[in-house]
């Protein structure tokens, strides 16, 4: 594995670290594929129920590294998008476990858009999120133009992805893009406690949770609730549910297993 990544598992929960603090986190290709293969581990691993993902040093991530970027024998910025950005968000959202983003610093350009694909996002509260495409005359990538419209709306994400404006941590909380903030203090046990939380979850249902919210904006009323009865039936045959249900008859606290 590379030391671009950081990457442990305990008690159910996958932490993956972005691990270039010099450059704030940014990403190089190193970087990406590595992110990928430890999300592909997660997902592939059933005793990995969360996935954590978090930022080491001041930064989540700064986005791309822009030297590489430019760097004639580097990859050019179709291969890294294509390659690198692109696969990973549709990780993050096709991977049918809970994804945890604690954002530790700034997040800005890929790293913000990265961190605003994942399930639930938190904050310290000094974090700040800034779509700074705009600043180096390009496009907001990495589903940018995908979740913030849907997060904030139309008017906010376009100002925000045409301005580059910073928005700190409690403002995102109160404009819908991100979950909770936390208090620097507070931060790093309060986060670490909700993934462990959902590790111990149903994990199938939260999947099926997550495929349905994943669709809700492509389907029908009618799709959606039909959609919503075939997922039910299987979210019904898991153990989970003959656990959850047993649990709430005999008036104790279930154990989900995950299956």
């Amino acid at each position: 594995m590379s030391n671009t990544i950081l990457f442990n598992k305990d008690n159910g929960v996958a932490f993956i670290t972005l691990n270039r603090p010099e450059k704030f986190n940014s990403f190089n290709r190193e970087m990406a594929l590595a992110f990928q293969q430890c999300l592909d581990d997660s997902e592939k691993d059933d005793s990995v129920r969360c996935i954590y993902i978090t930022g080491s040093g001041k930064a989540f991530c700064a986005g791309q590294d822009l030297a590489e970027a430019i760097d004639p024998q580097g990859p050019e910025l179709e291969q890294i998008v294509r390659e690198h950005y692109n696969p990973i968000i549709l990780r993050l959202r096709n991977i049918e476990k809970p994804i945890v983003c604690a954002v530790n610093g700034v997040a800005a350009g890929a790293g913000a858009n990265i961190a605003l694909a994942c399930d639930i996002v938190l904050a310290t509260k000094a974090a700040s999120f800034i779509q700074a495409f705009s600043k180096i005359a390009l496009i907001p990538d990495s589903a940018g133009t995908f979740f913030l419209p849907r997060m904030v709306g139309m008017q906010r994400a376009l100002a925000l992805t045409m301005l580059g404006d910073k928005v700190m941590a409690d403002d995102a909380v109160a404009m819908g893009m991100i979950y909770k903030s936390y208090a620097d203090e507070m931060f790093e046990t309060e986060t670490k406690q909700v993934a462990y939380t959902l590790a111990q979850m149903p994990t199938k249902g939260l999947g099926l949770t997550k495929r349905l919210i994943n669709n809700t904006y492509n389907n029908s009323l009618a799709q959606q609730l039909d959609m919503e009865k075939q997922l039910q039936v299987q979210a019904g045959t898991t153990e989970d549910f003959k656990e959850g249900v047993n649990a709430f008859l005999e008036k104790r606290k279930p154990v989900f297993k995950g299956k």
